[in-house]
Order: C-alpha cells, then sequence, then structure tokens
C-alpha cells in the first residue's frame, strides 16, 4: 500500500517538474509584445509602436548572432495599431520583428474625399505615414540595432495598405516586400523591384479605385499575387472573425516562404520605373 502511494507520488511529481518545464520552456521562447511610444519634436507628434518578437531571436539579436529581418505594420482608418496581432504574430512567429505603428492622433483631421486631387486628396496622409515610419525606424535602431531596417517588409490594411505602397513607392530601394489587405487608393507598384502580396475583399462598401489592382498579365509579370477573397472589408484586423484571420494567416505564411507556389513568380521586366494611375474616385466613407 506505502509502496503503491510512494510511485503514484513519484509519478506525480514527475508530471509536475515535466509540466513547469514545459510551461517555462514555452514562455522562453514565445512570442512577446512590447509597446512604446517616440517623440518626434520636429513635428511636435508621438509616435507610438507595438514590437513582437519572438524571444528567442531577440536573445540571438542581441548577442549579435543574427539581424532580424523588419516588417513594418501600418492600420486601417479608425483601427488601432495593436489591432492587427494575427498579422504581427505571423510575422515574428517566422523571426522577423514585426512593428506595428499607430498613424492617426484623435487631434488629425479626418480623412476626407477630394475628386480630382492626388489619391482622392489623401496624399497628405499618405506623406505623414511615411514620416512616421522613417521616425519610428531612426528610433527603433537604438531599441535594436541588430535588425535589418534596409529591407523592409511592407504590410497594411486599407488606408494602411494605401501607406504601405505608397512608402514603397517613394522609397523602392528599403523594400523588400509588400502585402495589403484591401488598400482603395494607391495603385500597386508594377516594376517588378520587389514581390507584392494583396488580399482583396468582395465587400461592396468599399470599393477599389480604378487602376489599382493590375490586371492578370502584369501581376505575372510584375511578381504580384492577388487573393481574391470572400471577406469584407472591415474583417481584416483582429477585429474579423477567427476563419478570417487562420486563412491570411496561412496564406501569408506561404507567401513568406520563397519555395511556396504560392510564392510570386520571377518577374519578367526589368527594374525601371513605371508610372501607374492614380485614382480619382472614392466612396466617401472611407
Amino acid at each position: 500500500m506505502k509502496r503503491g502511494m510512494k510511485r503514484g507520488l513519484t509519478v506525480f511529481v514527475s508530471i509536475c517538474v515535466l509540466a513547469v518545464v514545459a510551461y517555462f520552456t514555452a514562455s522562453k521562447w514565445a512570442i512577446h509584445h512590447e509597446t512604446m511610444t517616440f517623440y518626434d519634436a520636429t513635428r511636435n507628434r508621438p509616435v507610438a509602436v507595438d514590437i513582437a518578437i519572438r524571444r528567442d531571436k531577440e536573445m540571438q539579436a542581441n548577442a549579435g548572432m543574427l539581424t532580424l529581418p523588419v516588417a513594418i505594420l501600418n492600420h486601417g482608418n479608425t483601427v488601432k495599431y495593436t489591432e492587427y496581432s494575427f498579422l504581427a504574430n505571423t510575422f515574428a512567429a517566422r523571426g522577423y520583428m514585426a512593428i506595428s505603428i499607430q498613424h492617426d492622433l484623435s487631434t488629425d483631421a479626418p480623412l476626407v474625399t477630394k475628386v480630382g486631387e492626388p489619391y482622392v486628396g489623401r496624399l497628405p496622409v499618405y506623406q505623414r505615414g511615411v514620416a512616421n515610419i522613417l521616425f519610428a525606424i531612426s528610433k527603433m535602431k537604438s531599441v535594436q540595432p541588430h535588425a535589418d531596417y534596409d529591407h523592409l517588409t511592407m504590410v497594411g490594411h486599407s488606408n494602411g495598405g494605401d501607406i504601405a505602397m505608397y512608402f514603397a513607392k517613394v522609397h523602392p530601394d528599403e523594400v523588400r516586400r509588400v502585402v495589403t489587405l484591401d488598400n482603395l487608393r494607391v495603385p500597386f507598384i508594377t516594376d517588378g523591384r520587389f514581390k507584392i502580396l494583396s488580399f482583396r475583399s468582395k465587400d461592396p462598401r468599399f470599393k477599389t479605385d480604378p487602376g489599382v489592382v493590375p490586371d492578370e498579365q502584369q501581376c505575372e509579370e510584375s511578381g504580384i499575387t492577388v487573393v481574391q477573397t470572400k471577406y469584407q472589408h472591415t474583417e481584416m484586423s483582429d477585429r474579423g472573425p477567427e476563419d478570417v484571420k487562420v486563412d491570411i494567416q496561412e496564406q501569408l505564411d506561404k507567401f513568406l516562404d520563397d519555395k511556396s507556389k504560392l510564392a510570386p513568380v520571377p518577374t519578367k521586366v526589368p527594374n525601371v520605373p513605371k508610372p501607374g494611375p492614380v485614382a480619382l474616385y472614392a466612396p466617401a466613407e472611407n
């Protein structure tokens, strides 16, 4: 009887030890998020960021053992920078340092639609977004010096996708990939310098402006993958259903794997900038 109890106690203790080890192992290697706010004195503007990174990759980078690839995440209008954790975690799981930037402040003027102006009047918003990205990167170089800030993966949803695409347009040499979730205004870059993945919604309330998404032949020639989904425009954030987020995560993960069939084919065009049309029409609600 005592022997059986002793054996049972030994098994119980062993299980507890294994559970504790598993817990700390999981915690040690888990992805963690950290938020911080930088202040841009030249623009009198705070720029908040959320950093997602795997703990093991962070420790290796801090030890100078590796250089972290960097993904910049840009939120949609009225959505917070912290509401794309499903994307940030996908990048972090692959060893990236994912930096989500808060572009909009409560003191900023609301988005407007001005037909006939570049990007329906959104150009100042995109330029502000580019300034936020460059400023955040300048500060992150001190926070994490062992990261590749010269070959960025730009990511964005809706208005954030337009910011990502516009950044790639004005700073093409600093971009490796672009991933957009239903950007509506800024035409895709078709000069073939980097791969592009874009998820498109099936939402009658949010219409993509003419000339934004290239035709199928141009996409193939330029290394662009367009994924037509059945999802609503506003579902492409943490607010969306779980099945939407999981599907986007899976396809994004394949895109990031250069050996995947989903990865765009090698570009067939030379690296010569090709001007695209400016989107002039937009529904007032976005």
